[in-house]
């Protein structure tokens, strides 16, 4: 049941209470209430939902009902649909987490949880995509089920040293891409691309056009010769991995 528990939290946020009055607008207050009756109206399961992951979704679509409801429908679908259970397992995902490539560990100054890849160790599975969504849920639940109360983003990192041709996986990427976009929206605070190679901004080119404005605006690319500095604008020193000069050592997203 925790588990489940887990994913849910994932998913859904920070929990009923107060929190939501304290910093929304007197505006998003009446149109969370309005989409909560358009939404609980056509989807009774929408009842256990916080008014944060309603607001997450209409600020995802700047305040418009109709879209916002229309958004949060087809996540619930989906959410019920692909992760019957509450939660994604282990068990579900061997061949991804072989590739030992997430790692999660740390808060940046605010609060926000650190999510660590390595784009070189990603490779396309070779049985589909099926796989490889359930992890990018899985990874995506563990990392808002690790926000501190108070916090709805985190901060990625994508090291891409040593990324070639054969990681260039469009595909994953454009269903991670929209995995995150569309039931996951508002929980990217900003994604730190590191140690691009030329090769890689050719894949760049074709996924770019896929990325939502609001998500572009959160994608920084990072000088090789600036990356702790710039980590350190957005974390202490003791929570910016070892990798890049700090102290934090880097755990696998399972044992997070």
């Amino acid at each position: 049941m925790e588990a489940v528990r887990a994913g849910r939290e994932g998913a859904i946020g920070l929990g009923q209470g107060d929190g939501v009055a304290k910093d929304s607008t007197e505006t998003e207050l009446t149109k969370i209430r309005l989409l909560r009756a358009i939404v609980e109206t056509r989807d009774p399961s929408s009842k256990e939902e916080d008014d944060f992951m309603i607001r997450r979704f209409l600020r995802a679509r700047d305040l418009d009902v109709e879209k916002a409801s229309a958004m949060l429908l087809k996540y619930l679908k989906w959410r019920n649909s692909f992760v019957p259970n509450g939660s994604v397992s282990v068990s579900d995902v061997p061949n991804e987490l072989a590739q030992d490539k997430v790692f999660m560990q740390g808060h940046d100054k605010i609060g926000r949880p650190i999510l660590m890849v390595f784009g070189g160790r990603h490779f396309q599975n070779k049985d589909g995509l099926d796989e490889f969504k359930r992890f990018v849920v899985y990874v995506l639940d563990k990392v808002c089920a690790s926000m501190p109360p108070g916090q709805e983003k985190f901060v990625g990192i994508a090291e891409l040293k040593g990324w070639g041709y054969s990681n260039s996986d469009v595909r994953g990427y454009l269903s991670a891409l929209s995995i995150l976009q569309d039931y996951y929206p508002e929980r990217l605070g900003k994604l730190f691309i590191v140690n691009a190679p030329y090769i890689f901004m050719k894949v760049w080119q074709i996924v770019y056009p896929f990325i939502d404005n609001k998500t572009k605006k959160k994608i920084v690319f990072v000088e090789k010769n600036k990356v702790k500095s710039t980590l350190l604008e957005e974390m202490e020193e003791s929570q910016v991995p070892e990798i890049f000069g700090g102290s934090l050592p880097l755990v696998p997203i399972q044992d997070s």
